[in-house]
């Protein structure tokens, strides 16, 4: 599923919400994961999963054409772990509906969990 799929899957689900205004929540709902892992902060959405930054250190690379040693720098990448909810979903579990209160995903301050 693409970004623009979900938009146009959550305006159909919600006729009763503008096409900008979901365009607007989705968007805003990735730049805050975003800006969470960007400052080290973990985001987990209960049920869902956890979005963290993992660092990997410096490292001696190869470089695949001439087989020549490359220095390759440290750095962080995102890591996601999905959680049970959605293992047991993804491995055959009949899909069950939200919870209504886990539809209203409400950020949190430091460390940006979602419940």
């Amino acid at each position: 599923m693409t970004k623009s799929e979900l938009i146009a899957q959550l305006a159909q689900e919600n006729p009763h919400l503008r096409q900008p205004d979901i365009e607007a929540i989705v968007a805003t709902i990735f730049e805050e994961i975003i800006a969470a892992l960007s400052r080290g902060d973990r985001v987990e959405l209960r049920g869902f999963g956890a979005f963290s930054a993992k660092q990997r250190e410096a490292r001696t690379g190869r470089n695949p054409r001439t087989g020549a040693a490359v220095a390759v720098d440290g750095k962080a990448v995102p890591y996601f772990k999905p959680g049970k909810e959605l293992r047991e979903r993804v491995n055959g579990g009949a899909p069950q509906p939200l919870a209504p209160e886990a539809r209203k995903p409400a950020i949190k301050g430091a460390g940006a969990k979602v419940a």
